[in-house]
């Protein structure tokens, strides 16, 4: 049994929720301006480890010929028979069910919206097929982690979390342009589509350079419509020295540190965000 449960999480990389779990805290501490109810805060967890695992499993189950071919994928549980598509389907099936179900436990408006989560959940995986955009496709359905944590809250839409969700979604597209590059040749070769597919490496790191200077900025817009200061500020301003980092440590002819970059780097930003806005907050 422990055993299929760590094939499982190794399936849908468990460990990655780091990257939008933080966010949707932060949205859920802007609406606030405090810890919410327990109740509140553990069915917002729920929904966003939910939606991930669906996402994930959906990511596994579409691309399932496409990630078969792919040296860099080949060997997922699912593609080597350790974690059978009748299972991922059914795991999928589970995942939707919690996630609505929690949804309805929050609120009304999260009910109705979660079914635009399922849908961007479900679709933005095809992007790939037809478009160089799907960078910004992923993002945006981790810019919805935000406005999730403020609704949750509140049951209502407020333009104050608008910048931390577009902060995400140029943090999350900068990240992925980035993680692409060691797909070029093979994206190439089956005719998919990327920024690194369609202009080029060097390119594509100066696109994602620009996607995370968006990120920094928009974060500091997110000060003025949160009323936030000073310790938030030196948040901002170690996340801004860690995306540097993560572009200094690349180059065009030298991709080895990737995956430093991209699992190292990227996990530590939404969690050091989390907790200086939480400090910043509770002052």
């Amino acid at each position: 049994m422990l055993s299929k449960l760590k094939v499982f999480f190794n399936l849908i990389k468990f460990e990655h929720t780091v990257f939008a779990l933080p966010f949707a805290y932060l949205g859920m501490l802007l609406a606030h301006g405090a810890w919410p109810r327990r109740s509140v805060f553990f069915w917002i967890t729920v929904a966003m480890a939910s939606a991930r695992t669906a996402g994930m499993l959906l990511n596994r189950l579409i691309d399932l010929k496409i990630d078969a071919q792919n040296p860099r994928t080949k060997d997922r549980p699912i593609i080597t028979g350790e974690f059978s598509p009748k299972a991922a389907v059914i795991s999928t099936a589970a995942a939707v069910v919690i996630f609505f179900f929690s949804t309805l436990m929050l609120n009304p408006l999260c009910l109705k919206l979660s079914f635009v989560a399922i849908l961007l959940l479900s679709t933005y995986h095809y992007v790939k097929r037809f478009s160089f955009l799907c960078h910004f496709a992923l993002g945006l359905v981790l810019a919805i982690a935000p406005m999730g944590g403020w609704i949750a809250v509140t049951g209502s839409f407020s333009w104050v979390p608008v910048p931390l969700a577009l902060s995400v979604l140029f943090w999350v597209a900068g990240f992925d342009i980035i993680y692409s590059l060691q797909d070029i040749d093979f994206d190439k070769s089956h005719g998919l589509h990327s920024i690194p597919v369609k202009f080029s490496k060097r390119a594509a790191l100066k696109i994602s350079t620009y996607c995370h200077v968006a990120t920094v900025l928009f974060l500091a817009l997110l000060a003025f419509a949160g009323h936030l200061g000073v310790i938030y500020g030196i948040g901002v301003l170690i996340c801004a020295i860690l995306l540097k980092l993560e572009h200094m440590l690349l180059s065009e002819e030298d991709l080895s540190r990737i995956k430093t970059s991209f699992f190292m780097i990227n996990g530590w930003i939404g969690i050091l965000l989390f907790v200086f806005t939480f400090l910043d907050i509770l002052r």
